[in-house]
């Protein structure tokens, strides 16, 4: 009873010394002058990741900073910038702070304003949160080029670049509601995910389409749409059975970016005397013999001259990033990261970047673009990776551009030695004891910075089956370029492989299109394709089939997402490999030759023994393999057995 007592005083007298709780109604609100900006634009309860705040307003160094309103939240240190319009406060949220609506406070000789700031509660289970595995397959989108569903938007008073689709390097209305009303097609054809290209504001003003050069890394794009627009896509997907797989660039923002007119610190960029642009020298990045200077220029030149390279050795710089994307996941619901050009970034402070989401978020996916045909330097990038010098990217995954190399360049062939063919996807796959984690490897035909693998397989059908039918049964995580299912090719009068050349239009997506390839009616009816040359009639309508068979299947597909692997040498230009575990063994051969060829199954033996009862994944039908089994000209085999 007496420890009741003192207990009931002591909170008493710490009540009393507390103060009166802060009344919002006594302090005026800041003006728009006083306070731009505050960045994140919100936070919650229960993060791991350090709180700091980017506040902009004219000469706001000058003030003092408080946070009132609530229980556990509290101002821990005030950082000036160099620019008197910046201040970097740090920010202590408490595990049990209590969530709701705060006031940030600035006073100077008496003067008071506020600004209010959210701290919610996080989602359950936001922490555990799961990503892409090579259980799933990834389907890419550029969203300005998929599907206009809101054409209201193609042009917007706060934007610079209007809508025009007649231009291909332009702007043609392709938004998020494009993306969320076409939902059904991207599940039909087996995808599990949707990685698109950026929906960031860029106010660049030619050439925005793309995204790659955010103007501002809070908000949305009104071309695109709105954040909460943005987080509806998220949800839709979600109860789609699709993930969301967000594209970002810490490495750089557009040469419009609003912080490009008063910059916190003069190093907030990479800046020099005269434009210079990255050297591209990737190797510099883990040559012991390289200069500092070649080192230098490869991480902080731009990328191009609208393109500001970003300096994340400034500590402000990498924690600003690491919020974003910490503030990204958590709002919208994410379930994964792309980071765009990842080699051009600082390789030590990109690696603090990435070690902070994972540590937020361990089961989270984050694949970089590590751009090379190099097996040994694209291995370097991925973390976990027995580096000479000892550095750990501690990025998961990784784009295997050697095997899509080798893949692009294998189908073009008719004829193989070796050497030539299908020799070259074995040789690339005989070198994977490089790598840490086959399962993380981002596989893939191509995408929307390469030529269509429908111009690289010279618009054959069954050339790009094959690709199709490597991609679902391959080690790693396939993705595949939304178009390229029904081989799409460069419009013409663009070159293969240019940006406005690959980067086509879907039919079906802008109202009045001619042909809807959305719907089973539209591709059965095609009978032209996007450069206009003749296809037969059905041609769309079946390679969808092929592709959705193949993906839906790949879906439940165990050994196909953990089994081993095991390849023979290939034999006039075809290739044979086994995915096996303690269940299923799943036999793949590709004959890309013209002409049809017997299956060697006796050369197989040391695996094949005792396997009976195959069925043929692409029809569901039985079917035994013997060497008097004919594999037609350009035409894949795939056998899956249950032990």
């Amino acid at each position: 009873m007496r420890k009741l007592a003192i207990a009931s005083i002591a909170a008493a007298l710490l009540a009393a010394c507390s103060g009166p709780a802060f009344d919002p109604a006594t302090v005026a609100d800041a003006s728009k002058e006083q306070v731009t900006r505050v960045e994140p634009l919100s936070w919650w309860v229960g993060m791991k990741t350090d709180l700091q705040l980017l506040v902009q307003g004219t000469g706001i160094s000058d003030y003092d900073v408080t946070i009132e309103g609530g229980k556990g939240v509290a101002v821990e240190k005030i950082n000036k910038a160099q620019s008197p319009n910046y201040l970097f406060v740090d920010v202590n949220v408490a595990a049990n702070a209590q969530p709701g609506t705060y006031y940030i406070v600035f006073s100077k000789d008496g003067e008071s304003f506020k600004y209010p700031y959210e701290i919610a509660a996080r989602e359950p289970g936001s922490a555990e949160r799961k990503s892409f595995t090579t259980a799933d397959m990834v389907y890419l989108i550029m969203p300005d080029r998929f599907a206009n569903g809101d054409a209201s938007n193609d042009s917007t008073d706060d934007t610079a670049e209007d809508a025009n689709r007649a231009n291909g390097g332009g702007r043609h209305g392709g938004d998020i509601q494009g993306v969320i009303d076409h939902l059904d097609y991207i599940s039909e054809l087996g995808a599990t995910y949707i990685w698109t290209t950026p929906f960031l504001e860029d106010n660049d003003p030619r050439g925005s389409y793309h995204g790659y050069a955010a103007s501002d890394y809070y908000h949305i794009d009104s071309r695109f749409g709105s954040n909460e627009l943005y987080k509806e896509l998220v949800e839709k997907a979600r109860e789609k059975g699709l993930g969301i797989i967000m594209d970002i660039v810490p490495n750089h923002c557009s040469y419009v970016h609003w912080w490009m007119e008063d910059l916190p610190f003069q190093d907030w960029i990479h800046q020099f005397d005269t434009y210079t642009g990255t050297n591209v020298a990737f190797s510099t990045n883990m040559d012991p013999n390289a200069s500092s200077k070649d080192l230098y220029i490869q991480e902080s030149g731009w990328f191009v001259p609208t393109m500001v390279d970003m300096n994340l050795d400034n500590p402000y710089v990498l924690q600003y990033f690491i919020q974003w994307g910490v503030w990204w996941i958590e709002y919208s619901g994410l379930n994964g990261f792309r980071v765009d050009t990842y080699p051009y970034n600082e390789k030590n402070p990109a690696a603090e970047w990435c070690k902070a989401i994972m540590n937020e978020y361990p089961n989270f996916n984050i694949v970089g673009e590590c751009w090379t045909s190099s097996i040994p330097q694209l291995a370097y990038w991925q973390g976990g990776n027995a580096n000479k010098d000892g550095f750990d990217s501690h990025l998961p995954s990784i784009m295997d551009f050697p095997l899509h190399d080798a893949l692009r360049d294998a189908l073009d062939e008719d004829y193989g030695g070796w050497g030539a063919g299908m020799s070259k996807v074995y040789d690339i796959l005989s070198h994977d004891f490089v790598y840490h984690d086959l399962s993380k490897m981002l596989i893939f035909p191509g995408n929307h910075d390469t030529a269509r693998i429908g111009d690289c397989v010279r618009k054959d059908p069954r050339a790009l089956k094959l690709a199709m039918t490597m991609m679902a049964t391959m080690r790693g995580i396939p993705q595949i370029f939304a178009g390229d299912e029904l081989m799409f090719v460069s419009a013409t009068p663009h070159n293969i492989g240019d940006h406005p050349g690959l980067r086509v239009d879907f039919p079906g997506g802008w109202e009045g299109d001619e042909i809807d390839l959305f719907t089973d009616e539209g591709r059965q009816a095609q009978t032209h394709n996007t450069d206009g040359l003749a296809v037969e009639k059905g041609q769309a309508a079946d390679l969808f089939n092929y592709v959705s068979r193949l993906f839906q299947w790949r879906k439940t597909a165990d050994v196909i997402h953990n089994g081993k692997t095991v390849h023979f040498m290939t034999r006039d230009n075809t290739y044979a490999y086994f995915r096996y575990n303690d269940e299923s063994v799943v036999f793949v051969y590709i004959n890309n030759n013209i002409s049809p060829v017997n299956v060697p199954w006796s050369y197989y033996s040391e695996i094949n023994e005792g396997l009976t009862g195959g069925v043929d994944v692409l029809t569901g039908e039985p079917f035994k393999v013997s060497d008097a089994t004919v594999v037609a000209p350009k035409t894949a085999l795939v056998i899956e057995y249950k032990k």
